[in-house]
C-alpha cells in the first residue's frame, strides 16, 4: 500500500536546526510528504533520535519545501487534478497560517510568514508559482481559487524586499529570491487570469529588480559577491527561475554578460568528473543540493550553454540515485527563444581576481588556490589553501559546511584549523584577504599579509610536465611556528623518508602521489593524526598532516601527481636559494622558484 501522503498543518521553522546535536550531521529525512514528523524522533546515522521544537521546524521546512517542489513535477506530468487540490489546500492554509510575519523567528532574521526567514518563504512561493504557471499554460479551469495565495505571495515578497532594500541590502542572495518569488507568484496570478504579465518593470528592471541586484551583487569576474560555491549557484537560479518566459536575445547586454559570467564560474571550478568545490559556507554533499544542480544546469543550458555542465549534472543524478524526481527533465522551452552562443571552455589557468580563486587544470590535476577577500558572514579563515581534485576524486576538497544551528561544528569548518592553509604560532588566521601577486599560461602567485600579525606568506601554483608544483614560503620575521597544512577528504598515507622528506600517497577513484621537502637546515616535523573530515560527516575520520617547524622563514615545497601521468616523479629537491629542482624518471629535470 503505498504511503499517505498529506501537507503538514503547522508553519515551519529554520532548516538548518536538522542536524544532531551530537554528531554535527543533517537528520534523516524520513517521509517529507508524509506531513508527519518522524515516530519516535528524527532519525541520526549514528543511531541518535532527536526531537524537540527546533528540529520539528526545521522538518517542517524541508516537509514543506519537498511538496512545494512535488506539486511543480505533478504539473509538469498531467496530474492536474492532485496538483490543483493540494494547491488549493495551500491557499487555505496560507490564508489561516501566514497572516504575520511569524513571531519565533531569531533576531537576526528577516522574518517570514509561513517560515521563520523570508528568504525561506520566497523559495517555498517559487516552487508554488511555478506550478501554476505550467498548469496555467494548459488551461485556467479551478485556478481562480488560487489568486488569493498568489497575491499574497506576491506582496509578502515585496514587503520583504521593499524592508532588505531600505536597510541597503540590495546585494543580498534573500533579494535575487525575493525577485524571483514575486516574478513567479505575479507572472501566476496573471496566468491564472488569463492576461498577459506586467510584472517585469517591479520584479526584473525596476530599481530594486533583478537586474539591478545582480548589477552590485556579482563581481566583474563573474563571482557572486560572497565567493562561496553554494550561494553563487543559489543567486544564479533564482534569476533563472525569474526569467521564466523571456526572450534570451532581448535581455539586457549587460545582465547577459553577468549570468553568462556565472556560468564561466561554476565552468571553471567543476572537475571534468562535475566536481564542485564546496568553497565556503554551503553543503559537502546533499541530496536537495543535487536537486538544485541539475534544476540549474537545466535551465542555464538553454540561455547560456555549455558542454562541461552535462558532467555536473551527471555527477547530481549519480548523487542522488533513486531520489531524483525528475524535475530536471521537465523543464524544457523555459525561454522564449533559443539560447545564447555556447560559452567557451576554459583555459589550464583561470584567475578570478576579484573572488580571489584560482585554478589550475594538468595531467589529471584540478587544483584551486584562495587567495581571496573573507566572504561575508559566509567566509572562513582559509587564505592560501589548494585544495586538490582529480576528476572525480576530492583528495584535498574545501571541506563544506556543516547545518548552521551546530553552533561548534560550524565553527570548525570556518576555521584555519580546518583547511589545507598555513599557521603562524598555532593559532587561526585573522579574517582577511589576500592578493595576486602574478599569474600566467601556467603558473599563479598570491600572497597575504594581515593573516597574523608581522606575518607574510606567498604561495606559488606551478603546472610542470606531467605534474603540480606548490612551493609555499612563510616569512614571519621572528622565530615562531608555522605550519603547512594537509587535510585529505580521502584515505592518505604517510612515508617519512631518511632524507627527511616525506611521500604522500592519496587514493579514491584516482591515485595522487605526493613530495613535500623544505627548505634546507630548517627541521620540519609532519605531524601525523586523526582529525574530521569534509562536513557532511564531521564524525568521519581523516587523516592529517601538518608540516611544522620553528624558524623566522621556511619553504615548504610540494610536488603532486596523478598516477596515470607520466614519465613519473623520481626526485625533488629544494636548494638554499628557493629553487626547487623535479627530475623525472625519463631522464628530464625542471627548475622552480619560489617567487617570480
Amino acid at each position: 500500500m503505498a504511503a499517505l501522503r498529506r501537507i503538514a498543518r503547522e508553519r515551519g521553522g529554520w532548516w538548518h536546526a536538522y542536524v544532531c546535536p551530537a554528531h554535527g550531521v543533517e537528520l534523516d529525512h524520513g517521509d517529507l510528504l508524509a506531513g508527519v514528523f518522524p515516530e519516535g524522533g528524527a532519525r541520526c546515522a549514528y543511531g541518535c533520535r532527536v526531537d524537540d521544537e527546533a528540529v520539528r521546524g526545521a522538518w517542517l521546512v524541508l516537509s514543506h519545501q519537498a511538496w512545494a517542489r512535488h506539486l511543480r513535477v505533478l504539473a509538469h506530468r498531467g496530474e492536474r487534478a492532485e496538483s490543483v487540490a493540494r494547491l488549493v489546500e495551500y491557499a487555505g492554509l496560507y490564508a489561516e497560517l501566514a497572516t504575520e510575519r511569524h513571531g519565533e523567528a531569531q533576531s537576526w532574521m528577516l522574518r517570514g510568514r509561513l517560515f521563520h526567514q523570508a528568504l525561506t518563504d520566497a523559495i517555498w512561493a517559487v516552487n508554488i508559482g511555478h506550478a501554476v504557471i505550467t498548469l496555467a499554460e494548459e488551461s485556467t479551469e479551478h485556478l481562480a481559487a488560487l489568486l488569493p495565495l498568489l497575491d499574497d505571495l506576491e506582496q509578502a515578497a515585496l514587503g520583504a524586499r521593499d524592508l532588505l532594500t531600505g536597510q541597503g541590502h540590495l546585494a543580498s542572495n534573500y533579494t535575487a529570491w525575493l525577485n524571483a518569488a514575486g516574478a513567479a507568484a505575479s507572472r501566476a496570478a496573471a496566468a491564472a487570469r488569463g492576461r498577459e504579465w506586467d510584472g517585469g518593470k517591479r520584479w526584473l528592471e525596476g530599481e530594486h529588480g533583478l537586474y539591478a541586484h545582480l548589477r552590485v551583487a556579482v563581481a566583474d569576474d563573474g563571482w557572486e559577491w560572497e565567493g562561496s560555491t553554494y550561494y553563487h549557484g543559489f543567486v544564479l537560479r533564482a534569476a533563472l527561475l525569474a526569467l521564466r518566459g523571456t526572450d534570451p536575445a532581448a535581455l539586457p547586454s549587460d545582465v547577459v554578460d553577468v549570468l553568462a559570467g556565472m556560468t564561466d564560474v561554476l565552468v571553471a571550478i567543476a572537475t571534468p568528473g562535475g566536481i564542485l568545490p564546496a568553497l565556503h559556507d554551503g553543503p559537502y554533499l546533499r541530496g536537495p543540493l543535487a536537486l538544485e544542480w541539475l534544476e540549474l544546469v537545466a535551465l542555464t543550458q538553454q540561455l547560456v550553454p555549455s558542454p562541461a555542465l552535462d558532467a555536473v549534472a551527471g555527477r547530481a543524478r549519480a548523487e542522488l540515485g533513486g531520489s531524483d524526481d525528475g524535475l530536471d527533465g521537465e523543464l524544457g522551452g523555459w525561454f522564449a527563444g533559443p539560447p545564447l552562443p555556447e560559452r567557451p571552455a576554459p583555459g589550464p589557468v583561470t584567475v578570478f581576481p576579484t573572488a580571489g580563486y584560482a585554478v589550475l587544470r594538468h595531467a589529471g590535476v584540478h587544483a584551486l588556490l584562495d587567495f581571496g577577500p573573507h566572504g561575508g558572514s559566509h567566509g572562513h579563515r582559509d587564505k592560501l589553501s589548494l585544495y586538490l581534485y582529480g576528476d572525480t576524486t576530492p583528495w584535498q576538497p574545501d571541506p563544506g559546511q556543516v547545518p548552521y544551528a551546530h553552533m561548534e561544528f560550524r565553527e570548525l569548518y570556518a576555521s584555519t584549523e580546518a583547511h589545507p592553509a598555513f599557521r603562524a604560532g598555532g593559532s587561526e588566521q585573522a579574517e582577511c584577504a589576500g592578493r595576486l601577486l602574478g599569474s600566467d599560461g601556467s603558473s599563479v602567485t598570491a600572497e597575504v599579509t594581515t593573516a597574523y600579525e608581522g606575518v607574510r606568506a606567498v604561495r606559488r601554483v606551478v603546472l610542470g610536465d606531467g605534474y603540480l608544483v606548490d612551493l609555499l614560503t612563510v616569512d614571519a620575521g621572528t622565530e615562531r611556528s608555522l605550519a603547512a597544512q594537509l587535510r585529505p577528504g580521502v584515505a592518505l598515507d604517510v612515508q617519512l623518508q631518511p632524507s627527511g622528506e616525506v611521500r604522500t600517497t592519496w587514493y579514491g577513484d584516482e591515485i595522487l602521489h605526493g613530495w613535500h621537502t623544505h627548505t634546507p637546515g630548517r627541521t620540519v616535523r609532519p605531524v601525523t593524526r586523526p582529525g574530521p573530515g569534509p562536513a557532511d560527516d564531521p564524525q568521519r575520520v581523516r587523516t592529517r598532516v601538518d608540516f611544522t617547524t620553528r624558524s623566522d622563514r621556511v619553504t615548504f615545497a610540494s610536488v603532486y601527481q596523478a598516477a596515470s601521468a607520466g614519465p613519473a616523479v623520481s626526485e625533488v629537491r629544494l636548494d638554499g636559494d628557493g629553487v626547487l629542482t623535479v627530475a623525472l624518471t625519463d631522464g628530464s629535470s625542471a627548475r622552480f622558484r619560489t617567487e617570480d
